[in-house]
């Protein structure tokens, strides 16, 4: 451990990770401040709706059963904690969090920040009465209550990488425009924030590393913004330049990584290895934050069903055909939305009866939850006898599910409340920090010469290439990556725009951006509306785009075999 850094570890990546993280981080090793990320935009979702059954709700509870088990230890190590838990209710996290204590017998100081829920604002704001609406909020809320002695501060939606923004600021005393500082920062919360994928959890070649039972990741933070990804040693896993890379690339855009703190510039990232799971980052360049933050707003789009049929062994096109033919005859009333996805697994002359099967996917919506309940699921039954041979489902259909839809607003900063409230209850206003109307634009990056034509072998592109997928709304992201320069000559001229679509037909029509990221020998490309509008509505097989990337991997490409 080196004294001048300031060591803050990651004990949660969603609401509903490992309930045991926050115990193995406190007893694996030396920490200063533990950070818990709770917040994705389905998950405001699930709190809204939480919040409509019961206005005190609205939080994490997961988080203040964890602490129940280990509020005590952290104060005897002294570990100060920072997590977005409380949702949309943080006050109301922050007092039950003083009832434990008190419960506990534990002294500990609890201060929270609010300010991002504008649901009441919907109509002056011109959002159209969402569930939920929440602006993204930086880390100098955070940062005034650690400076007023803290032990605890609790969120609600601030960015992720704010967990780690607002303690090293505080830790530090870095100004409002340390842009590179705040930056590097950033850099480090994004690798954290999703936990145990930094040390090798979802790894595209997780072959390579025990990742049985990963440990959590933290990071060693400077005074000048750089840091060092490790974990706490003996924990399973490990951090590697690919595992810190995968994170990195891990739903991102362009070259600018946006934030209400700063902008980081990814195109500016140096990631080195520093020894056994350790992985330096460095250089990295800040710049001004845009003048608006953005909102995440959810709305209840309606009612879902979902039921499927298994084809088994010959003629499965016609199977589905039939299927599709008797339902459409007797959906009455045909719900608004009816969607068939017939996926062919079944293999020739199989050597198992599951292997000899296709599935045919019938997803359907409506705003009226009785068109999707019972006279979908009715409809669905009732053919049990009277159609294809080899009839079954795999489970039967039950009533119909509310969905949300996600889409993301953008609001002035100065509109936008940001308030500490201390542990002592005094309420501190969070000036924005100094904002730019526009930048530059990032130069194109240059290009590396193309490696020279040789004998090809055709072979997945999984065989030169690492990536990671995942989402953003409706969007969806893919970040792909080479260990060598040999490959990045090659990959940076092959996969274009035009052979995504060719690999990915699901994508063919759609707008995708390609941004190249030389410093990591990475391409991230962003496909717009693949997910609809967004994980809670999309009717995709992938709904939130994970193993979108590994899907690519598996695609066959034309690979020089001088780098196989």
């Amino acid at each position: 451990m080196d004294a001048r850094s300031l060591r803050i570890g990651n004990a949660s990546g969603f609401y509903g990770d490992r309930f045991s993280a926050f115990r193995e981080m406190l007893e694996g090793g030396p920490l200063d401040v533990l950070t818990g990320d709770y917040l994705a935009e389905l998950t405001m979702l699930i709190l809204g709706r939480d919040r409509l059954k019961n206005p005190s709700g609205g939080y994490a509870r997961t988080f203040l059963r964890q602490l129940e088990e280990t509020l005590g230890l952290a104060v005897e190590r002294k570990v100060r904690i920072v997590t977005n838990a409380g949702g949309l209710n943080p006050e109301g996290l922050a007092n039950d969090l003083r009832a434990l204590a008190t419960k506990l017998g534990v002294s500990v100081r609890i201060a929270h920040v609010e300010g991002d829920d504008l649901v009441g604002r919907a109509d002056e704001l011109g959002f159209d009465q969402p569930l939920t609406a929440n602006a993204y909020l930086g880390g100098w809320g955070i940062a005034a209550c650690l400076e007023a002695g803290a032990d605890i501060v609790v969120t609600g939606r601030v960015t992720d990488a704010s967990l780690v923004v607002g303690p090293a600021a505080a830790h530090f005393g870095w100004k409002r425009d340390d842009w590179d500082r705040l930056a590097g920062a950033m850099v480090a919360g994004h690798v954290l924030e999703c936990g145990a994928q930094a040390t090798g959890g979802n790894f595209a070649r997780f072959g390579e590393i025990d990742v049985r039972r990963p440990g959590f990741p933290l990071a060693e933070v400077f005074a000048d913004g750089s840091s060092i990804i490790t974990k706490h040693p003996g924990t399973g896993g490990a951090v590697t330049v690919d595992t810190v890379k995968a994170q990195l690339v891990y739903e991102i855009g362009g070259a600018r990584y946006a934030g209400p703190d700063a902008t980081a510039r990814f195109d500016t990232i140096g990631v080195s290895a520093d020894g056994p799971d350790r992985v330096r980052l460095s250089g990295v360049r800040g710049e001004p934050p845009p003048p608006d933050v953005k909102v995440c707003l959810n709305r209840l789009g309606g009612f879902r069903n979902d039921a499927q049929f298994i084809l088994v062994g010959l003629d499965i096109e016609e199977k589905a055909a039939l299927v599709r033919a008797q339902l459409e005859a007797t959906l009455k009333p045909r719900p608004a939305e009816v969607l068939y996805t017939l996926a062919r697994t079944d293999q020739p002359d199989a050597p198992s009866e599951e292997q000899a099967s296709a599935r045919l996917r019938v997803s359907v919506k409506d705003s009226d939850p009785k068109v999707v309940g019972r006279s979908f699921s009715g409809a669905v039954v009732e053919l049990a006898l009277c159609s294809y041979p080899g009839f079954f489902l795999p489970e039967l259909p039950g009533e119909g599910s509310p969905f949300g839809v996600y889409t993301p607003g953008y609001v002035d900063a100065r509109k936008v409340p940001h308030v500490a409230v201390l542990p002592d209850g005094r309420r501190v206003d969070v000036t924005p920090s100094e904002r730019t109307l526009g930048l530059e634009a990032v130069p194109p990056p240059s290009l590396p010469a193309q490696l020279p034509p040789g004998t090809c072998r055709r072979v997945p592109l999984g065989q030169v290439a690492l990536a990671r997928s995942g989402d953003k709304g409706g969007d969806a992201n893919i970040g792909v990556w080479v260990r060598t320069e040999e490959a990045w000559r090659w990959l940076v001229h092959t996969l274009t725009e035009a052979q995504l679509r060719t690999l990915l037909p699901e994508a063919r029509e759609l707008s995708i951006q390609r941004h190249v990221l030389p410093n990591l020998f990475a391409l991230n490309f962003v496909i717009e509306g693949l997910l609809g509008e967004g994980v809670s509505s999309s009717t995709r097989f992938d709904q939130q785009a994970k193993a979108l990337g590994e899907w690519l991997r598996s695609r066959h490409v034309d690979v020089p075999e001088s780098l196989l």
